[in-house]
């Protein structure tokens, strides 16, 4: 079995900033695995939130056996991107042995198109606003911010979109203090969820109030491990790809959050098709789904992930799976 791992970047159509900072460009890593004339390929997007870059991704892959299964790759990688590329990249590769789709080999459905969410980044409020006017079409928009002075920004948006579903993300920016002057003007504006408004190990206020707004768990849960963690502080689980360390465990905690009650949105760093094409399975029956990543893109790979009105459709096998 060979594993390449090539740094590959590209272009966002504009400027996209969160709480922590403002980037261009996506830059992943794309995995290869050839083994017996067959070849399977995944993607990854190093996160420095969590401690990853490019080079320390690329290092974890490396320190890999020749050979190994799987099953027992979850074993040899912690959750991360490193073993995220690695799962998809087995599981295109399985999938391209036996001449069969993937969700053929897990003896699940045929999926179909999942509505997605389509991501305004954190700018001035008119900025905002002129955004959520150029996409008030779309059927759920979710607005970033995470700063002391968000109210204005989520009175732009509302105005510029004034019946579109929004979802809110703060991605850690938010004191308990702002959070609680700001809840009921997000439920008075019909935001229908907010994601991580708390910084992770920050969010014991959650478990000791009412929360009429679903709260939804990011940076706060990665794997099935971190269910005991967040346990009375949310309503809702954001799976990605790059936190669980690929779709073998995404499918785990799915199916364990849902068990348990909690909601599951499916959501994405910024990549490309490959990137989404393993989520868009994970996302069948999903209650929100977040797989614009190619929809922020200038430039994406060949056999791209359609997007239309029904919303992201499952890839063709010439792309993945």
């Amino acid at each position: 079995m060979q594993i390449t791992v090539t740094p590959e970047t590209f272009r966002l159509a504009e400027v996209f900033t969160i709480s922590r900072g403002s980037r261009t460009e996506a830059k992943v890593l794309t995995v290869r695995i050839t083994d017996e004339g067959h070849a399977g390929w995944g993607e990854c997007v190093p996160y420095a939130r969590y401690g990853e870059s490019l080079e320390s991704v690329a290092d974890e892959i490396a320190s890999l056996p020749e050979a190994f299964t799987r099953d027992e790759l979850q074993g040899l990688l912690p959750a991360g991107a490193a073993r995220n590329a690695v799962d998809c990249a087995l599981w295109d590769l399985e999938a391209k042995r036996a001449g069969k789709r993937v969700w053929d080999l897990m003896g699940l459905p045929a999926p179909g198109p999942m509505t997605t969410a389509y991501t305004l980044s954190l700018a001035e409020p008119e900025t905002m606003r002129a955004q959520a006017a150029k996409n008030a079409h779309r059927p759920l928009l979710k607005i970033k911010l995470g700063t002391p002075d968000d109210m204005a920004r989520l009175a732009a948006v509302r105005a510029g979109a004034p019946d579109t579903p929004i979802i809110v993300d703060a991605n850690e920016g938010w004191t308990t203090e702002i959070y609680k002057d700001l809840a009921p003007h997000l439920i008075r504006m019909g935001v229908k969820l907010v994601e991580q408004p708390l910084p992770a190990g920050a969010d014991e206020m959650l478990a000791e109030i009412e929360r009429p707004l679903p709260v939804c768990a990011d940076e706060s849960c990665h794997d099935r491990h971190s269910l005991a963690e967040i346990a009375g502080k949310y309503d809702f689980v954001n799976i990605k790809l790059d936190k669980t360390g690929g779709l073998t465990e995404a499918l785990a905690l799915r199916n364990m959050a849902q068990v348990q009650g909690y909601g599951v949105m499916v959501g994405c760093m910024v990549g490309s098709s490959l990137a989404m094409a393993p989520a868009v399975l994970l996302a069948q029956g999903a209650g929100f789904t977040d797989l614009d990543g190619p929809l922020l893109l200038a430039e994406d790979r060949e056999n791209v992930l359609r997007y239309d009105e029904a919303g992201v459709h499952p890839s063709s096998a010439a792309l993945w799976g």
